[in-house]
């Protein structure tokens, strides 16, 4: 009984850490890459709402698909996508800040480069996840 209770306990803290890790991390990249290209001028406000409309519904898909990770082909690829590119974006735009804080491009490192790629790698990560659980039906 004792042990349930445990494992019960761990992963109630790692969904919690993945919401901590995801919310934040797509709210910023919704707002600093697709919003800053927006010409709103005054209407700031505009960014900020789909920013974290966006980061609502990205921790609501990982707080629902974490409670247990079997499920189909595409929210498990979906699911590892969300979560190595969060990881990647967090580590590329804020490891400059902390690393190099004079420079003035660093966290277009994780923008351009480490997030979308995280995001890929989570992709095939999470797809092949998926391909080597139980014998699935075709596609």
């Amino acid at each position: 009984m004792y042990y349930d209770e445990r494992v019960k306990a761990m992963r109630v803290l790692i969904r919690i850490s993945a919401l901590i890790l995801v919310v934040p991390a797509t709210y910023f990249f919704i707002y600093w890459l697709p919003c800053s290209l927006l010409p709103l001028g005054e209407h700031r406000w505009i960014a900020n709402v789909l920013s974290l409309a966006c980061a609502v519904m990205a921790g609501r898909f990982i707080w629902a698909k974490t409670v247990s990770i079997s499920g189909d082909a595409i929210s498990t690829t979906l699911l590892g996508a969300i979560l190595f590119g969060c990881i990647g974006f967090a580590g590329g735009f804020l490891g400059p800040m902390i690393f190099t804080p004079g420079a003035n491009q660093g966290p277009l490192l994780g923008i351009f480069i480490t997030g979308p790629a995280g995001f890929v790698l989570g992709g095939i990560v999470g797809f092949i996840y998926w391909k080597s659980q139980a014998p699935h039906k075709a596609i």
